[in-house]
């Protein structure tokens, strides 16, 4: 068969992990000309092109569909599709505001939110995982975290849903998509207004109040930052805890381990295994010869996080879902200077979820016959995925 590997391809996200062992044997430099990129999908070759940024730029975006790459990212992704000093700046202010200490405190209110969103749904027993609790948890606390009114969070998830999937095969954003971006910075913007006049303790009243001396965040950059949240905040966060609970679901040695207490190896396995975001992408600032393969200046570079942790050069027996595995190489989170700001976070919400789930649940079940992927070009998971308890 023909070597074919598009993110755009549904088959694709139906099973990536096939076409990534092919790309790393036959083609570790790949090229795409419909689709314009190169692909890289060997760990070593991903983890050295996430550090070196100063070939491998971000200021075109980290996602290929045209109304996102280009010099406009930054909108969208904020400091994400910024290279130094812009970078360097913006994340270091961002940082000021988004404290461990800030992310610690939320621990009690997050249990609060788990609990009371699981109560009724272990209650019935059968419920859509997806739908039900791993979209509305990271939404509640990416809300609670920035000072979003309660009112407002279901419409901000449906809008957040609105932009990052697509039911048809297509290599851009439906007019849908830009309408809910357009309303997202609409609602942003005066929340942000409101909170500068009437600030709280919240993440977007540490955001109006970060300073370097006289340098503050601007409206329009704070706003870049609260759209980045929705991504990368609510979206990845959803995402991971559907593909864990599936990851689980297949493995039931591995799940009885799981629940009866290894929550943070089967987090930390989960997204090595099935990470949630797949891809990370680059634009080449020079001439970079790889594998035999010259790869030119301002070229689109594809890096498969997803292909470099099942690469078995790192990884024994990569395919294989195991809660002993040292997953100290994975790269989830990135390297290098765009590392995940918010891995503590996404962390300390996975973990919570999952003990409060496991302190009640012997086990579960999930009807393949329901279940239902996204579509999306760099991440992967789960729309629905019904599933039914049995309590302990």
């Amino acid at each position: 068969m023909q070597l074919r590997y598009s993110p755009f391809d549904f088959d694709v996200h139906a099973d990536p992990y096939a076409h990534y062992a092919r790309l790393r044997t036959e083609a570790p430099v790949y090229r795409n000309d419909t689709d314009d990129f190169y692909a890289l999908s060997r760990h070593a070759d991903v983890l050295a092109a996430l550090r070196d940024s100063e070939r491998f730029s971000s200021v075109n975006g980290i996602r290929m569909e045209p109304a996102f790459w280009g010099p406009q990212a930054e909108r969208f992704f904020s400091f994400v599709a910024m290279d130094p000093p812009k970078h360097t700046r913006l994340r270091g202010l961002v940082m000021r505001a988004f404290t461990a200490h800030r992310v610690q405190a939320l621990e009690p209110r997050l249990r609060e939110i788990a609990r009371g969103l699981l109560e009724p749904l272990l209650a019935k027993g059968s419920f859509d995982l997806m739908a039900d609790f791993a979209g509305p948890f990271p939404t509640e606390v990416i809300s609670e975290l920035v000072g979003v009114p309660e009112g407002d969070r279901e419409m901000l998830r449906k809008l957040g849903m609105e932009i990052m999937y697509t039911e048809e095969e297509s290599t851009d954003l439906r007019p849908e998509a830009m309408q809910a971006i357009g309303a997202l910075v609409g609602y942003y913007t005066e929340l942000t207004i409101a909170k500068a006049k009437s600030p709280q303790e919240d993440l977007l009243s540490g955001l109006l109040g970060a300073a370097d001396g006289e340098d503050r965040l601007s409206p329009e950059e704070i706003v870049g930052v609260l759209i980045l949240l929705v991504g990368a905040g609510i979206e990845t966060s959803m995402l991971t805890f559907g593909n864990a609970w599936h990851a689980a679901w297949l493995h039931p040695e591995q799940r009885k381990q799981a629940l009866d207490g290894r929550i943070d190896e089967w987090i930390a396995e989960a997204m090595r295994w099935d990470p949630s975001t797949q891809t990370q992408l680059r634009t080449t600032t020079e001439a970079v010869e790889l594998h035999g393969v010259t790869i030119p200046s301002g070229a689109r570079m594809l890096l498969l996080t997803g292909s470099a942790n099942r690469d078995p050069e790192v990884f024994e027996d990569p395919d294989t879902f195991s809660l002993d595995r040292d997953t100290g190489a994975s790269l989830t989170f990135g390297s290098g200077r765009h590392h995940c700001l918010g891995s503590n976070l996404a962390l300390l919400e996975l973990r919570i979820a999952l003990q409060e789930i496991a302190a009640k649940v012997a086990d579960y079940d999930i009807d393949p016959a329901g279940a239902k992927r996204i579509h999306s070009s760099n991440n992967r998971g789960f729309a629905s995925l019904p599933t039914t308890v049995t309590l302990r």
